[in-house]
């Protein structure tokens, strides 16, 4: 769930880091009413997404009758998707220098991961491959959080005086504790500026929470604004499919989120791209169908990786819902099987006699063989 930046500052705010002032708008005459108090200000398009400014959606401006004008042109563009309905009129600051500051999930460390760079204003990859140096990651024990000493001693060598490096491990150690209250995947902010007189102040805020943890945040939920949905993605939540529409070409079915994410990463590993996420549980023999049709309504599917591994659910029911389907749609697309788990005897025996089909010896072989497949010129038949 994301949130758009007027609404993750009062958070940093409340959590004593600080932020220009601002008031939100959703029409031009209400922009140019608050660039009337707040004096010169930014006008700032106010959605889920990156780039703003490469987009046209952030504009200076230096009285009322600018801020309107501003505000009329940013809430008639779309920008990444996502029409814009409000900007924030945010007070002008007077900025020394610009800094990034973020925490959030890391996957290699399976903990919280601080990231501090004095090259700010710009986007944290490019920033990273320009001035690798000007960059600390800081990596978080998540039982005790992030030490003061910690923090300071990663702000050696990065041109920051005594008094800047205190600030910057105070606001680390802020932002960190919002992040973990707030139960965030992601808090960040870019530009984290350092004003003339030595302070710091957030001029953005990027706050994306863990799905899981909505129910325990419904304020803040109320707050978010979810990406929009493909198609395709819109029917498969009409279905009840937990279905994410991808921009490769190896289709995937599989039982169990941790298995179809596997089943992806290993697609990755092998050089080539999943079409989707979509996983069907032990429901397979009902949804089965209306499964197989979500994924080949994606023009890009060019294979098809099918992986079920049974535990309390039988890969022999899940594979006989798929052949009826396969047998009804009758795809052109090659299909790759791996089975494993109770019922798999069974599950092989019918893939056999029904579609004339040899599931893989292990699902490597079968994700393999499908991302040699999607490459093909043109796509056979099941295999």
């Amino acid at each position: 769930m994301n949130l758009e930046e007027y609404a993750g500052k009062p958070l940093l705010a409340a959590g004593g880091i600080a932020t220009p002032r601002s008031r939100v708008a959703e029409s031009p005459d209400a922009a140019a009413r608050a660039a009337e108090d707040l004096g010169p200000c930014i006008v700032k398009a106010q959605v889920p997404a990156g780039r703003r400014g490469k987009a046209g959606g952030i504009k200076a401006a230096d009285d009322r009758h600018a801020a309107r004008a501003a505000a009329a042109e940013i809430l008639a563009m779309d920008i990444a998707g996502h029409p814009v309905e409000r900007v924030l009129v945010e007070q002008r600051a007077d900025i020394a220098r610009e800094f990034y500051a973020a925490v959030l999930n890391d996957p290699e460390s399976r903990a919280p991961l601080l990231m501090f760079s004095t090259a700010g204003g710009m986007d944290i990859e490019e920033s990273a491959r320009r001035f690798p140096e000007r960059l600390r990651r800081i990596a978080v024990d998540i039982r005790g959080g992030p030490e003061r000493g910690s923090l300071l001693s990663r702000c050696e060598g990065l041109d920051l005086d005594a008094q800047t490096k205190d600030a910057v491990a105070d606001l680390l150690a802020r932002l960190y504790a919002i992040y973990r209250g707030h139960d965030a995947e992601l808090l960040e902010v870019n530009p984290l500026a350092l004003l003339r007189d030595g302070s710091l102040a957030a001029l953005d805020c990027k706050l994306v929470l863990d799905d899981s943890s909505i129910k325990r945040q419904p304020e803040l939920a109320a707050l978010g604004r979810p990406d929009p949905l493909s198609e395709l993605e819109l029917r498969g939540e009409g279905l009840g499919l937990k279905y994410v529409e991808l921009d490769g070409e190896v289709g995937v079915l599989a039982n169990g989120a941790g298995l179809t994410m596997a089943t992806m990463d290993v697609i990755a590993h092998h050089g080539g791209r999943p079409a989707n996420f979509l996983e069907i549980g032990g429901e397979a023999y009902t949804m089965a169908r209306p499964a197989l049709e979500l994924v080949l309504a994606n023009h890009r599917v060019r294979s098809l990786v099918v992986n079920f591994c049974g535990a309390f659910a039988r890969t022999d029911v899940m594979t006989e819902g798929v052949i009826d389907a396969w047998l009804d749609l009758s795809p052109s697309i090659p299909v790759f099987f791996s089975i494993r788990g109770t019922g798999w005897r069974e599950a092989v025996a019918m893939l056999r006699a029904r579609l004339g089909i040899e599931p893989r010896a292990t699902m490597d072989d079968a994700i393999r063989a499908a991302v040699e497949a999607a490459r093909a010129p043109s796509a056979g038949s099941a295999a």
